[in-house]
């Protein structure tokens, strides 16, 4: 086992040397808001000119501590060299040609690569796509073509996209949502994560509206992402895939943030010995470049010529990419580092739960942690979270949220030691400024 690359230039813990923001990111802030959409998510002012490994510097010399990996994706740190060499290697021979109509050893090393690994009896096919949520509206295509069947069962609190049949899924926040109807017809929604909502589905659901012998698809998250790093009750995926059987519909598991090594396992789904039907990818799998990959067992993914395809999807250089990442991923210990950084991480995390009392028990696996905050009843508090994620960015910790009011943590999976006690003593900082003790 070759030992994780972290040599970089850039300093590997938080370095200051402006008001935040700068006045370089002051301008482009306001630059930038005379011209994009309005729908992007900003919170703080960051404004990245670019990183290395766990640290992102800004375009005024700031440098971060980024436990964010750009939303779960940089699996293996900002600019990993290998990764680098690869995309630059591969941008020089061949930048694009289409791989849904002509063929480049990218791809075809790629798809082998993914269709070993699946954790399928007899592989996998596969498909590429740009996105995780280009990857969800082709499995949810696949899921009905390969059933001749069109209802398709999803959880409150996913994210599975936001394009239209991604949407139709997506059942985390309001208004991603709102004003965007008629969505797809045929979802039915039901709570996530315990037996008590797979009874109300076979007990209620399939006795009333909801024939099983309709059923497409169970679409599923093994953990839950946007809807708060949420892990299920034991047994619930199990049971997923016994309902699955027995109905002879599909279990399509959504690993576009719980895959690629985060939560200790190539595919999170694999920590309780699970075999889905479908598993869609994104987000870690080409660090930072955009890909996307549906895997399927090899009997169902039998669809004709032209019946789905993407002139971008499995671009040669996004391949090379993925390649690089792979062999990282599997040969440099990195997927055991996010089981070992991941139980660092949540022992401090449950040191400070027990000094402030508004903090709950850290909850995840691997390098996929939350924390909720909560009032002073208890109860959730987004905007007490929110003011924590922002004094974190005034103490150079970059983190975003999730669910009702959770802190999420997923920084590139090289993460090490000093890195997570860092943040942790930054975390210190921040609610003892925002929160009471115990």
């Amino acid at each position: 086992m070759d030992k994780i690359v972290t040599d970089q230039s850039l300093p590997r813990r938080p370095h200051l040397v402006t008001p935040l923001p700068g006045p370089r990111a002051q301008e482009l802030v306001q630059r930038d808001r005379a011209v994009t959409s309005p729908s992007y998510t900003r919170g703080y002012p960051l404004v990245v000119a670019r990183g290395e490994g766990c640290s992102i510097q800004d375009v005024d010399g700031n440098v971060f501590l980024d436990f964010t990996a750009g939303i779960a994706v940089t699996a293996t740190g900002h600019a990993h060299p290998q990764v680098v060499q690869a995309i630059q290697a591969q941008a020089a021979q061949l930048l694009h040609m289409s791989g849904t109509d002509f063929y480049y050893e990218p791809m075809v090393e790629l798809a082998e690569q993914l269709a070993k690994l699946a954790p399928f009896p007899a592989g996998a096919k596969v498909f590429f796509s740009n996105s995780g949520a280009e990857s969800n509206e082709g499995a949810l295509k696949l899921a009905r073509y390969a059933t001749r069947r069109s209802q398709i069962v999803a959880f409150l609190g996913a994210f599975h996209g936001r394009t239209f049949g991604a949407m139709s899924l997506t059942g985390s926040k309001a208004v991603q949502r709102q004003g965007f109807g008629p969505l797809l017809p045929g979802i039915t929604h039901i709570p996530y994560g315990t037996h008590a909502s797979l009874d109300y589905l076979e007990f209620q659901l399939f006795k009333t509206v909801l024939p099983p012998e309709e059923l497409a698809a169970i679409v599923v998250e093994p953990i839950q992402g946007e809807g708060g790093y949420l892990v299920p009750e034991e047994g619930f995926l199990a049971r997923i895939r016994e309902i699955c059987s027995r109905h002879h519909c599909l279990m399509v598991v959504d690993e576009v943030q719980s895959g690629m090594g985060r939560t200790g396992k190539l595919f999170a789904v694999e920590h309780w010995n699970v075999m889905p039907d479908i598993i869609t990818l994104a987000k870690g799998i080409a660090s930072g470049l955009p890909l996307g990959a549906i895997l399927a067992r090899p009997e169902l993914m039998t669809w004709p010529p032209g019946s789905h395809a993407t002139t971008f999807g499995g671009n040669p250089v996004a391949c090379a990419a993925a390649n690089a990442t792979l062999q990282i991923l599997l040969t440099q210990g990195v997927i055991a580092n996010a089981t070992e950084m991941g139980e660092l991480l949540q022992e401090g995390l449950r040191k400070l739960a027990i000094l402030y009392p508004q903090l709950s028990q850290p909850r995840g696996k691997g390098l996929m942690v939350a924390v909720d905050l909560l009032d002073e009843s208890g109860a959730f508090d987004p905007s007490l979270r929110d003011r924590a994620i922002d004094e974190a960015f005034y103490h150079g910790l970059l983190l975003i949220g999730c669910g009702k009011s959770a802190i999420r943590f997923c920084p590139p999976l090289v993460v090490d030691a000093e890195q997570i006690q860092v943040a942790l003593e930054i975390l210190d900082s921040c609610f003892s400024k925002l929160l009471t003790t115990r």
